[in-house]
């Protein structure tokens, strides 16, 4: 067991300072609450006034350099932070509790996406038009925002910061960004690379302490042009309301609740192989996460029964133990909720299979572990079948046909993404053109986007906007139109 006693300051105008609150909030281990990661500020609304005024000021220069330059800088950054890969890893597994080789690939996905905004500084990034003047010249042209409010969650803390802010900045914005509670030390190591890099004072700026105080500044400050949101669907629905009062732009991604299909024609073992994956990494704790398997009947019980063999396989425990397949839930919030959800399905009818408990002797007794947890019998309508849960539980249904198993799959009010398991062509160009999802597989788990794609949901998980790849140009700048007539 660590402990670490270091207070993390936020970053204003380039200086790591306190709040004036005098109040911290200790990061805890989820794998081991008896270890504090280290202490973090509590904010008030003083220092987030400092920091929008500070990225304001930052704005008027940092938009007057070439995209080259300023690509330049993310490409230092994600030199050092590739160099510092295995600190800012562990950091996030002891935070978050995913396990360190997910922490790792996690850092790597951060550098990748650096690297590829980096590029973003010399590409295109408006058209020319024909004009109807044969004497004019017409083009468009994509020009910044201003200061950007980046509100973070906290079971990606290192790609999802870096996706909104790596195109914010190439973009020519300058951010405010607000961490997760439960991950802001990693965030601040985050930040830390950015500042070795050279960025200069007030282009990034991260304020920690209450979601609810910081996040409402943002949404409500006349000078934060736009609010890039990754969280629940409650308050993503509160930041949409908050941006669109004043007419500030807003991109939002929430919930999921991804099914694959799995069809008479599937490849079982490689199917039942990536459900578990799927639904159990990161203890299911991703947006993207396999939340529902529905099994056409003629492959249901064969189905069932190599997922179980699977399950029964998984090594809960440390993140930084080599052999852990599936870390603790984040936090105790999170732990109370997975097992509301659990026990809303037993009471409902639905078969506990596997799992259902809280894990809390030996190794477990200072974590917040669930174990791996599978339902059978379950009915499209129940909680458990509709809901996010977020956390290691995956519900099997069983479907008369690829027909069925997609109206199934379609009723739900989240579309964020899905996955069908089958060899036949026939059956994939059907899924293609039936599945109300904004990000599809076949034969794939449902968690997951490289990230030169773009990433988002449809129906209830996003607000139709989309990030990552040339998606991200759309919402980080607006358009002008230029005209120069001869």
């Amino acid at each position: 067991m660590q402990t670490g006693t270091v207070v993390y300051k936020n970053l204003i105008n380039g200086r790591w300072v306190e709040s004036t609150s005098g109040k911290v909030h200790p990061s805890i281990n989820p794998a081991d609450t008896r270890d504090i990661v280290g202490y973090v500020q509590m904010s008030v609304a003083g220092e987030v006034e400092a920091a929008v005024q500070s990225a304001k000021q930052a704005f008027a220069s940092w938009r007057k350099l070439s995209g080259t330059a300023r690509g330049e800088y993310l490409r230092k950054t994600a030199d050092i932070m590739e160099r510092r890969t295995a600190e800012i890893a562990e950091t996030m597994t002891r935070e978050m509790g995913k396990t360190l080789a997910e922490a790792i690939g996690e850092t790597a996905r951060g550098v990748a996406i650096l690297r590829y905004y980096a590029g973003e500084g010399q590409r295109a990034n408006g058209e020319v038009i024909p004009s109807a003047d044969a004497d004019a010249l017409l083009f468009t042209s994509r020009v910044p925002l201003g200061v950007v409010g980046l509100i973070n969650p906290w079971n990606f803390p290192v790609a999802i910061p870096i996706w909104k802010m790596a195109p914010a900045l190439i973009y020519g914005n300058t951010v405010v960004m607000k961490a997760a509670l439960e991950t802001t030390v990693t965030a601040v190591k985050l930040v830390q690379c950015f500042l070795e890099a050279g960025i200069p004072a007030g282009v990034v700026n991260l304020v920690s302490g209450s979601g609810s105080l910081i996040g409402n500044i943002l949404c409500e400050h006349p000078d934060v042009k736009a609010i890039s949101f990754t969280g629940s669907n409650e308050v993503g629905k509160q930041i949409a309301m908050k941006a669109l009062a004043r007419g500030a732009k807003y991109q939002l991604e929430m919930g999921g609740k991804n099914p694959v299909i799995v069809t008479k024609h599937a490849d079982l073992d490689m199917a039942a192989e990536l459900t578990v994956s799927g639904s159990m990494k990161s203890s299911g704790q991703k947006c993207t996460a396999t939340s529902r398997a529905i099994v056409v009947k003629d492959v249901y019980d064969e189905f069932r029964a190599k997922v179980i063999e699977k399950m029964k396989q998984i090594k809960t425990g440390n993140g930084l133990d080599n052999d852990t397949y599936m870390g603790p839930v984040a936090s105790e919030n999170q732990l109370k909720g997975v097992l509301a959800a659990i026990e809303k399905g037993v009471n409902e009818g639905a078969t506990l299979v596997l799992g259902g408990k809280q894990l809390t002797e030996g190794e477990y007794a200072h974590g917040f572990y669930v174990e791996p947890t599978l339902f059978d019998d379950v009915d499209p309508s129940m909680y458990i079948a509709q809901e996010e849960i977020f956390g290691p539980v995956l519900a099997l249904l069983k479907a008369d046909s690829l027909e069925q198993a997609l109206v199934i799959a379609n009723d739900a009010r989240y579309g964020l993404s899905a996955s069908i398991f089958t060899n036949r062509l026939d059956e994939v160009m059907t899924y293609i053109h039936e599945m109300e999802a904004g990000m599809i597989r076949i034969n794939g788990e449902s968690s997951g986007v490289e990230l030169q794609a773009p990433f988002g949901g449809m129906k209830e998980s996003s607000s139709h906007s989309r990030e990552q790849g040339r998606a991200a140009m759309e919402f980080f700048t607006a358009v002008k139109t230029v005209t120069i007539k001869a």
